[in-house]
Order: C-alpha cells, then structure tokens, then sequence
C-alpha cells in the first residue's frame, strides 16, 4: 500500500493548489502538518500559476493499494 500527504493551499486566485508528498512518515501529527504548512505559506517556497501561495484549505493521508491484475 502506498500512502501520500496531500496539503492543499488556496492561492492569490482563489483557487485551490496541492502539494503532495510520497511516503510520509508513520508519525507526523496534525502539529507538524500545520507547521510545515505555515512554513511553506511564511516562506513563499511555491508559487503557483495564480500566484502566491495565501493560507492553508485541508491536509490529509492518501492511501492508496495496487493489484495488477495483468501485464503484458
């Protein structure tokens, strides 16, 4: 099974824009998810096509699981 963090931000344009992380770690609190996303927000590390990153709309985990079911 594979897992991602999705932390989604409205920017400049009002509109929603995602940032996703593959894997995250077992552990990471709403605490730290908050904090990384101020961060990102404080330092304007993204910018997205409607502009700046503005304020935080949702996080969460993403799990995701696989069966192949054929190949060729």
């Amino acid at each position: 099974m594979r897992e991602y963090l999705q932390m989604i931000f409205r920017n400049q344009d009002g509109k929603n824009v995602t940032i996703s992380v593959n894997d995250p770690k077992e552990d990471l609190t709403e605490e730290d998810i908050e904090t990384v996303m101020d961060e990102i927000i404080d330092r304007n590390i993204f910018m997205s096509p409607g502009g700046e990153l503005k304020s935080k709309v949702a996080a969460r985990v993403i799990s995701r699981e696989t069966d192949t079911v054929v190949e060729y």
